[in-house]
C-alpha cells in the first residue's frame, strides 16, 4: 500500500500522545494498539477479515483528527475535541488483498492508517477482530471504487466515514467495468459473490462503461448480478449511476450524455429502474439526487463535485463530490431501513 502523508504530525508528539494512554483490555484481552503507529500512520499486521477499531481522541489542547486508511478510505470524519475532553469513537474496517481496486495492485499485507485532520491528537488506537460486523459489498465503475490517488476519489470510497460501528464496506467496485465485464473477469464477480453472507447489502451501480451494451443484454446482466446477490443470502440493492456533469444552455441536465443514455439510445437508470421494480429491489436513485444537487449548484459551483477545475473532467468526482454523493448514498440507505442511523454528518 502507499503511504499517504495527509498530516504534519511529529514522531515525537504522536509517539508521546499515544504512550500516555495505559493498554486497556478490549473484551478481557488487549487488541494491536499504540505500539504500531509512528508519526502520522499506524500498521497492524493482523490477516485478512473485518476489524474493529476504537480511538481515543483529545489532549490538553483543542484539536481535530480525522483517519483514514488502506487504499485513501475514510474511516472517521474529522472530529473535533474540546480542551481536557477525549472522546471514543469507534468504526470498522474491511481488510482484503487487493486492498483496492480489484484488478490494482496487492497493496500491503495487514491494516493501515492514517492519522489526519487540522490538529490531529490522537491519545490511544485499539484494532480487534469484528465477529459479527455486516459487509455492504460495492459492485461499481470508477465513480464508486476506492481511487489509488488525489484528485480522484468514488462515492464508495467516502461512504465508509458516514456508518456505524458493525458495518463494514468492502469496495470491490473497479475503474473501466461495465455490466459486462464485471461478470467476465474472474477477479471482480466471480471474486465477490462467494464473499457474500447472509445479510450483508451488496450495492451495484454499473452504467458508465456500458456505451455499447445494448438494452436486453444489460438488463439480462443486472438480473444475473441480483440472483446471484439472492443465492448467497445477501441482500442486492440496485443503485442508478451519478449523473455526469454536461449543461444544456438553459442550466438543465436533461441530455443523454448527462443521464447516461448510451449510444444505442439505452437509458441505463431507467433500465435500473425498471429492473429493480419487476423484480422487487431495494433501488437508491442517485441519478434523479445528483441531477438535483447539481442543477441547483448551477453549472459555476457544481465544478466542485467533479473534477472539471484539475482535469477538464466532468464524470470523476472529486473528494468533495464524493463525499457529497456518499452522504445521499448513506441517507438513502437509512431512509429506506437498510442501515441503522448512525453518524449523520461529516465535517
Amino acid at each position: 500500500m502507499r503511504r499517504f502523508t495527509v498530516a504534519a504530525l511529529t514522531a515525537a508528539t504522536l509517539g508521546t500522545v499515544l504512550s500516555a494512554a495505559p493498554a486497556q483490555a478490549h473484551h478481557g484481552r488487549p487488541g494491536p494498539g499504540p505500539e504500531n503507529c509512528t508519526a502520522n500512520a499506524c500498521h497492524f499486521d493482523v490477516p485478512a477479515g473485518t476489524y474493529d477499531v476504537t480511538v481515543r481522541l483529545g489532549g490538553d489542547s483543542a484539536a481535530s483528527t480525522r483517519i483514514t486508511g488502506e487504499t485513501r478510505r475514510a474511516l472517521l470524519p474529522e472530529t473535533a475535541t474540546a480542551a481536557g475532553e477525549p472522546v471514543f469513537r469507534s468504526f470498522t474496517v474491511d481488510v482484503r488483498t487487493p486492498e483496492g481496486e480489484p484488478t490494482g495492485p496487492d497493496g500491503t499485507p495487514g491494516l493501515d492508517l492514517v492519522i489526519g485532520g487540522s490538529a490531529p491528537a490522537p491519545a490511544d488506537i485499539r484494532v480487534t477482530p469484528a465477529h459479527r460486523a455486516r459487509q455492504i459489498l460495492l459492485v461499481g465503475d470508477s465513480t464508486v471504487c476506492d481511487q489509488p490517488g488525489d484528485p480522484y476519489s468514488g462515492w464508495g470510497q467516502q461512504l465508509p466515514q458516514y456508518l456505524r460501528k458493525g458495518l463494514s464496506v468492502a469496495n470491490h467496485a473497479d475503474s473501466g467495468e461495465s455490466t459486462v465485464s464485471y461478470l467476465a473477469d474472474s477477479r471482480l464477480w466471480a471474486t465477490v459473490q462467494p464473499r457474500i453472507r447472509r445479510g450483508d447489502l451488496v450495492l451495484i451501480q454499473l452504467a458508465h462503461n456500458d456505451k455499447q451494451t445494448d438494452e436486453a443484454t444489460y438488463r439480462a446482466n443486472l438480473e444475473t448480478l441480483v440472483a446471484g446477490v439472492r443465492e448467497k443470502g445477501g441482500r442486492p440493492v440496485l443503485v442508478t449511476p451519478i449523473v455526469r456533469r454536461w449543461f444544456n444552455a438553459d442550466g438543465t441536465l436533461n441530455n443523454n450524455t448527462a443521464l447516461l443514455v448510451n449510444g444505442l439510445g439505452v437509458d441505463h437508470p431507467a433500465v435500473v429502474r425498471s429492473v429493480a421494480a419487476a423484480h422487487d429491489v431495494p433501488l437508491i436513485d442517485l441519478t434523479a439526487k445528483t441531477k438535483a444537487l447539481v442543477e441547483s449548484l448551477g453549472p459555476e459551483a457544481s465544478k466542485a463535485l467533479y473534477l472539471y477545475n484539475e482535469k477538464r473532467d466532468n464524470t470523476h468526482t472529486s473528494v468533495h463530490g464524493a463525499t457529497v454523493y456518499a452522504g445521499l448514498v448513506r441517507d438513502e440507505l437509512v431512509a429506506q431501513g437498510l442501515v441503522p442511523a448512525g453518524r449523520t454528518r461529516v465535517g
